[in-house]
């Protein structure tokens, strides 16, 4: 007990204040995030839309998210990222807000579009502060912090929005989340302070520079690449589960919210002290191959359960575990390996990775689910990471005989 107490101190000491400031505005954020779990089946369940026809809405999500992420880095090198977090969050809260009188499957995909566009100029900024306010000795720590507010929020978020959607309606999820966009920016703003942007000479030279821009970097691009592959099957966990768990598992939008909440909370219990034992081994690729190959192993997992319980336990478990394992180092690898000047842009890429992500998890796992049945949704997914997990092992094979050079 001594020494996991111990553990959890050593996680939880010497960050800087600025990253606590950054995780608690996520930790408000998150706890009202519940758009992208539950949004396909207010689709399904409210509007009536079929499940094909919700994975093509909720596609929107990724399309935006992809050019929120490429805007939020073009920005982030050129103007204060504490700017671009305020107006994120207060520009997606407004936006959300049309979707309470958003009905048809025209006008909901444009506002999930622009609200994801608004959203997601959020990360590459966000990047770019957790960049700036750590060292090299503290950064995996330090994101793993961030990632366990916005964790710790995901845990509340999901539990309440089932409850909210379940006895108050659909409609009260957005309302929720909207204030908590709100709130996480009078936060920022109050607390965290606004650096003045670097505007020299030097750095826009820098930035005039083609040879230092991530898009010829082709090691980082083939790793965004695999990112993307490995986001389009994790993030199956919000596209495609809701909807299993509701229409085969019979569950209904509480125990659905329990589960995905249940994700959150493990992140919070395990991610931090692990990242403190792991960190001090110097790796990033051993432990995002580790991450990947927990992929296969949850959607196995679904294969075999046939709707028990236990087994969508046991899957969320497995999930959490490749989150765990994988998510901090790639974020890390992604904001260690730019110089400061291009910063945002390297950010920016590895968000739109998710973007793509996101855009392709709906349409892809609904539109197999749909036509093909949920078993072969999981075959499809158990080949598709398997494949990802190879391509991270000849990648990190690759970075072993350039070090070794």
């Amino acid at each position: 007990m001594k020494f996991i107490l111990s553990l959890y101190k050593e996680a939880f000491s010497n960050l800087q204040r600025n990253i606590w400031i950054l995780a608690i505005s996520m930790f408000i954020n998150r706890s009202g995030s519940m758009v992208l779990l539950f949004t396909s089946l207010y689709l399904t369940n409210e509007l009536h839309f079929t499940i094909v026809d919700a994975g093509f809405v909720m596609s929107f999500y990724g399309m935006g998210s992809v050019l929120g992420s490429y805007m939020g880095g073009w920005l982030t090198d050129r103007r204060n990222h504490f700017d671009i977090m305020i107006y994120s969050l207060i520009c997606s809260g407004f936006i959300l807000l049309l979707l309470l009188v958003a009905a048809s499957p025209i006008a909901i995909s444009i506002v999930i579009f622009f609200y994801a566009l608004s959203a997601d100029m959020f990360r590459p900024a966000n990047s770019a502060a957790i960049a700036d306010y750590t060292t090299t000795t503290d950064r995996t720590r330090s994101v793993s912090l961030v990632r366990l507010a916005i964790n710790l929020g995901f845990s509340v978020g999901p539990a309440v929005g089932g409850f909210v959607a379940l006895y108050l309606g659909y409609k009260w999820l957005f309302v929720i989340d909207a204030c908590t966009s709100f709130a996480a920016a009078i936060m920022l703003y109050l607390y965290l302070p606004r650096k003045k942007p670097e505007l020299n000479r030097h750095k826009n030279e820098v930035l005039a520079d083609s040879s230092t821009s991530a898009y010829r970097d082709y090691r980082y691009l083939i790793f965004i690449l695999l990112v993307a592959l490995y986001g389009i099957c994790f993030f199956q966990l919000f596209a495609s589960m809701p909807q299993y768990f509701n229409t085969v598992c019979h569950y209904n939008e509480d125990t659905i919210g329990l589960l995905l909440a249940l994700n959150g909370l493990l992140v919070v219990i395990i991610e931090m002290p692990l990242i403190t034992i792991l960190e001090k081994k110097k790796k990033i690729f051993p432990f995002i191959i580790i991450g990947v190959i927990c992929l296969p192993v949850s959607f196995a997992l679904l294969q075999v359960g046939h709707g028990l319980m236990l087994f969508a336990i046991l899957y969320t478990l497995m999930i959490t575990m490749s989150e765990i394992f994988a998510m901090p180092f790639m974020f890390n690898y992604a904001i260690s390996r730019p110089r400061k000047e291009r910063q945002g842009q390297y950010s920016a890429l590895y968000s739109i990775s998710y973007g793509i992500a996101n855009i392709a998890a709906p349409v892809i796992g609904l539109g197999i689910a749909g036509k093909f049945g949920f078993d072969n949704m999981f075959l499809f997914f158990i080949a598709a990471s398997i494949l990802v997990a190879i391509g991270f092992c000849l990648l990190s094979k690759n970075q072993e005989r350039k070090i070794a050079d």
